[in-house]
C-alpha cells in the first residue's frame, strides 16, 4: 500500500515509523514532515490547508490511505473535500468529517454531546461577549478554583484554571473580549473544577467497532511539578498504573460505548481515533475533552507498544472493518521526554544546531520541530524533539528517556526532569 501521513511533528514522526515496519507499506509519504521524517519517509511540500493539492498529489501517486495527523485539517473537512469529489470518495481516510470533528473543534458542542448521551463529564455553561455580565455573575457562584476554555482550538492552550474568583473574571474579560486565543475564545465554557487524577484513552473505531488503545498520561505544564504555562505537552507515560482493569472497564462502558452509540445515532460517519481526555475522581472516569486524532506526545508511548501490524489496525478502521482485527500490546513501559527550545511556550528561536543525535542508542529519537541545512540539523519549532524509552519497569523507562535527553545538546535546550515521578510515587504509596 501506499500511504500518506498529513502533519509535521512528533506524532506523524511516530506514525511514519511504525507504519514503515509494515510488510505491506510500499510507498510512504509525510507531508509536510521534518528532518526526521525525511530519513524514514519521503517527505512532500504540501500546505495542510490546501485540500486541491492534497487529492492531487493522491491520486498521482495511488495513495490507497490518507492518515490525518493533526486536529485542524480534519476540522476544516478535509474528509468531506474527499468525499465530495467522484475521484477521491473511494480513496481510505483515517479521521472524521467536519461535524465529527466538531467533538474537538468546539467544546460547547462536545459538552452537548456528553450531556445528551449520559457521558460523564464536568458542570458547565457557555457564554459570548453579548452576555459575558451573565458570565460575571454566573462566576460568583462557582466554586474556585474554576476552569475556563475557549470552544475553539487553541492548540492545546486554551483553558485557564482560576484559583479565585477575580482572577477568573479577568480571564473571561481577556478571553471574549480582548480576544486572547483570538476566535477560539468568542465562546467560553465556565466548567466545574474536578480534582483527580488525569489520564488519556484512545479509541480507534470504524464507527461501529473499535479497539481501546494503550491509555497514557501526559504533562502539559512547562514547569517541574506542573507549575507554570500550559504548552503542547512536555512528556508522557504509558501504561499507568491507577488505569487498572476495573477503571478501564468503566471507561469503556460509561465512556467509549456511549460515545461511539451517540456518533451513531447522530448519523455521523465517525473512522479514526478519539482521543478522550479524563480525569479520574476516587475511581470514577469524568471527560474533560474529546480530541478527534491521536495526542501528542502520547502517540509516542501509545504506538511504541502496540505490537500489531499499525498498517492492519489503521487501515481497517478507515474501511469499516475492525472487527476482523486484533489489537496486540507490549508489556513493557514506555516513557517520552519532550526537548523544548528556550522560551516555549512563549517566544523561542530557531535554527540552533542540533548535536548528539547520533548518540542516542537506546531510545528512540522522535524528530518535531527539526529541519536539516546540509549536513546539520537545526531546531525549527518550540517542541523540538522527544525521547521515548521503554522497559519493563517505569523506572528503567525513564532512565532510558533521560540518558538520552543528555546526549542531546542546542543553545536553550530545556526539558523537564520530573516526567513520571508522580506515578511512581503512587505506585510507592500502593505498595505501602
Amino acid at each position: 500500500m501506499n500511504i500518506l501521513i498529513l502533519g509535521s511533528g512528533g506524532r506523524e514522526f511516530t506514525l511514519a515509523w511504525k507504519i514503515g515496519e509494515s510488510d505491506k507499506c510500499d510507498k510512504l509519504f509525510v507531508a509536510p514532515g521534518n528532518a526526521g521524517t525525511a530519513q524514514i519517509a519521503h517527505n512532500v511540500a504540501l500546505q495542510l490547508s490546501d485540500f486541491e493539492a492534497i487529492g492531487k498529489f493522491v491520486l498521482d501517486e495511488k495513495i490507497d490511505l490518507v492518515v490525518v495527523g493533526p486536529e485542524d485539517p480534519l476540522v476544516n473537512g478535509i474528509r468531506d473535500h474527499f468525499e465530495a469529489d467522484t475521484n477521491l470518495k473511494e480513496i481510505a481516510i483515517l479521521g472524521p468529517g467536519k461535524v465529527g470533528a466538531q467533538l474537538e473543534g468546539s467544546k460547547d458542542f462536545s459538552k452537548s454531546f456528553m450531556e445528551k448521551y449520559g457521558v460523564p463529564t464536568a458542570k458547565s455553561k457557555t457564554f459570548t461577549a453579548a452576555d459575558i455580565e451573565e458570565g460575571l455573575s454566573y462566576l460568583d457562584t462557582c466554586n474556585t478554583p474554576i476552569v475556563l476554555k475557549a470552544d475553539g482550538l487553541a492548540a492545546g492552550k486554551g483553558v485557564i484554571i482560576s484559583e479565585s474568583k477575580d482572577d477568573a473574571k479577568a480571564a473571561l474579560r481577556s478571553m471574549l473580549l480582548d480576544k486572547q486565543f483570538g476566535e477560539a475564545s468568542s465562546k467560553v465554557l465556565i466548567e466545574e473544577f474536578l480534582k483527580g487524577i488525569e489520564l488519556s484513552v484512545f479509541v480507534l473505531t470504524d464507527g461501529t467497532d473499535y479497539v481501546l488503545l494503550p491509555e497514557a498520561k501526559d504533562y502539559k505544564r512547562i514547569g517541574e511539578g506542573d507549575t507554570g504555562l500550559n504548552t503542547g505537552g512536555m512528556g508522557a507515560v504509558s501504561p499507568v498504573s491507577f488505569a487498572n482493569t476495573d477503571f478501564i472497564n468503566k471507561v469503556k462502558s460509561k465512556v467509549v460505548e456511549p460515545t461511539i452509540a451517540g456518533l451513531k445515532k447522530e448519523n455521523i460517519d465517525y473512522k479514526g481515533f478519539i482521543f478522550i481526555g479524563l480525569m479520574n475522581v476516587d475511581g470514577e472516569p469524568y471527560v474533560i475533552e474529546y480530541n478527534a486524532r491521536m495526542g501528542d506526545p502520547e502517540t509516542q508511548v501509545v504506538f511504541p507498544r502496540i505490537e500489531s501490524d499499525v498498517l492492519d489496525l489503521l487501515y481497517a478502521s478507515a474501511t469499516g472493518n475492525l472487527k476482523n482485527t486484533e489489537l496486540k500490546v507490549s508489556d513493557k513501559v514506555a516513557t517520552t521526554v519532550v526537548l523544548v527550545a528556550g522560551g516555549y511556550p512563549e517566544g523561542y528561536e530557531k535554527g540552533k544546531e542540533i548535536n548528539g543525535l547520533g548518540d542516542v542508542t537506546d531510545a528512540l529519537v522522535i524528530h518535531a520541530g527539526t529541519k536539516q541545512e546540509g549536513y546539520k540539523f537545526v531546531t525549527n519549532g518550540g517542541r523540538v524533539l522527544a525521547i521515548t524509552g521503554q522497559g519493563t519497569t517505569l523506572e528503567e523507562a525513564l532512565k532510558r528517556s533521560y540518558y538520552g535527553a543528555q546526549c542531546i545538546s542546542w543553545d536553550g535546550l530545556y526539558y523537564r526532569t520530573d516526567i513520571g515521578k508522580d506515578i511512581l510515587a503512587l505506585q510507592l504509596n500502593q505498595l505501602k
